[in-house]
Parts: structure tokens; C-alpha cells; sequence
């Protein structure tokens, strides 16, 4: 389930979820779904998505998605993923600047997790190690017991470029190879989606939450994670986007350090998403 801060619950992501049911609730489609989580398959779907044959699809999403252009850039698209990777209209978004505020990096879909002593959090009944989703660090797993896992899953629809989340320094960036299963919930009732989709980690220490681990997760035909990286950056500065398709944005914070917004608490605990826009408060910091 999907809920707006106002509380209003949203449509699940329908356009998906009868081809998304076939490939991870069928054991035909299973194989199905191995097929496509190589990374030969996310490759050839880049080659198509940047040619001018994919512009044709372009029109399709929008309607479909009813996505608003005015909040966009007005120009003309050379191909689907150049319309997929646009950039917002000036003044579209707005990123709250207060230092306490914990912001949303991404237009997404928010769902907050508790990290355990043992390093575990948990998603469907399911339990799941953050050791795995760091790429097998231990140290800097124990790093983040107690603390607070933000998913902040992207859709179709939405805009598909990040911001830093504070000001701060770059510690240390890492590529995780793995595959390419889609980030929609109903594969994560079935994979470790964040511990095996192959992604990229970044440590950064930032002036008002301390060390937080910044992990992008590509997904099904989202081989494509574009970081720039920079040894210091400000509060809602751009950090990268995402190629075609949906894909998530994973923030880890130490134990103690923030507070969630009351709707955003209660909607996780429930595992119901919260929607929520680039630079939008979040939480607030428990040292401010």
C-alpha cells in the first residue's frame, strides 16, 4: 500500500503488477526472471532506450503515469532515456534547509526500517542483513546497530535524480556487483532485492547526522547508477540519477541520530510507503 502525507491512500504500482505476479509468482516466469536480472539484458534494453526508436514510448508513460510535465524541463527528448533522466522546471521542488531536517534525496516512495543488534532488518516477515547489503563489511555493519534504514524506492513515474542530503564530505565510494531484479515490493517477498541487485555505496560524513552510508541499488533494466562525485558537497546539491526503469535509494544512520516524522513512523511500522518529494523533510535530527 502507498500513502501521500496527507494520509490518502494511493494505487499500488498497477501498471506492473500483472507482468511483476508472472515473473516471481510462476515458477515458468522464475526462470523468466533469471533471464532477465543479467546484466547482457539491462546492456541491450540501454542500447534501445537511448536510440530514437524508444522516443515513441515517451508519450505512452506520461499518459499512463499522469505525469505532470510543467514541473519539467520543456525540450525536445532524443530518446526515451533522455527523457527518463530530464530535469525539474526552476522552482519545481523546493529542499527544506533547516540543519535538524532529514530530507528525501529522491522523489520515492519512503518505508523506514529499525536495524537490530544483530545487524538484521526486517521486510515481509523476513529478515535481512545489513553486512550483505554493505558488501560484506563487518566493521562497518556494527557501525549501524540500532540505528535507522530509510528505502526510498523510485518508480516510472518518477523523477529520477538525487540530491546530498546535507552538507558534507565524501569518505569513501564502493561498486557492488550483483544482479538486476526489479525493486517493486512483490520481489522482495521472494529475494534479498538490496543485498543482491548490484549497487553502489558511498560513506559520506555530513554536519548534522554524522557518518551515513548512501547506497544507490540499480535494478531490472537499471544497470545504470551516474554519481558524481565530489570531495564536498551542500544540502540538496545534485549527487546523481538513474537510467531507464525504477530503482532505490537505501540511507543508513546510526543509532540515536534522527527521528521520523509521525505519518512516515506509523506508515513503516505498518510496511505501508509514504510518498515524498526531493528535498521534502522526512525526520528531524536528535542533535539539534
Amino acid at each position: 500500500m502507498i500513502k501521500d502525507r496527507s494520509g490518502n491512500i494511493l494505487s499500488h504500482d498497477s501498471a506492473q503488477g500483472s507482468a511483476l505476479d508472472f515473473l516471481y509468482n510462476n515458477s515458468f516466469g522464475r526462470l523468466v526472471t533469471k533471464l532477465l536480472c543479467r546484466k547482457f539484458v539491462s546492456e541491450l534494453g540501454r542500447v534501445y532506450m537511448n536510440s530514437r526508436f524508444s522516443k515513441r514510448r515517451i508519450k505512452r508513460l506520461i499518459k499512463e503515469n499522469q505525469i505532470d510535465m510543467s514541473q519539467y524541463e520543456q525540450r525536445e527528448f532524443a530518446s526515451f532515456n533522455d527523457f527518463f533522466t530530464r530535469k525539474l522546471a526552476p522552482g519545481a521542488r523546493s529542499v527544506c534547509m533547516e540543519d535538524s531536517a532529514v530530507i528525501a534525496p529522491a522523489d520515492s516512495k519512503l518505508t523506514a526500517y529499525d536495524i537490530d543488534e544483530n545487524s538484521v532488518y526486517r521486510i515481509k516477515g523476513c529478515d535481512y542483513s545489513i553486512k550483505t547489503l554493505l558488501g560484506g563489511d563487518t566493521e562497518l555493519a556494527k557501525e549501524f546497530y540500532g540505528g535507522k534504514m530509510l528505502v526510498y524506492r523510485l518508480s516510472v513515474d518518477n523523477y529520477h535524480r538525487y540530491c546530498h542530503i546535507d552538507n558534507g564530505r565524501e569518505l569513501s565510494y564502493r561498486h557492488i556487483k550483483g544482479v538486476y531484479h526489479t525493486v517493486n515490493p512483490i520481489a522482495l517477498e521472494k529475494y534479498d532485492v538490496y543485498g543482491k541487485n548490484c549497487r553502489e555505496l558511498t560513506l559520506i560524513e555530513t554536519e548534522s547526522f554524522g557518518k551515513v552510508a548512501y547506497i544507490e541499488v540499480g535494478a531490472m533494466m537499471v544497470g545504470w547508477i551516474n554519481n558524481t562525485h565530489k570531495s564536498e558537497f551542500v544540502r540538496g546539491e545534485e549527487k546523481g540519477y538513474f537510467s531507464f526503469g525504477g530503482s532505490t535509494i537505501v540511507l543508513l544512520y546510526k543509532s540515536g541520530v534522527i527521528t521520523l516524522d509521525g505519518d512516515i513512523a506509523a506508515n513503516s511500522r505498518e510496511e505501508i510507503e509514504t510518498t515524498v518529494l526531493y528535498g521534502e523533510r522526512v525526520g528531524k535530527s536528535n542533535g539539534n
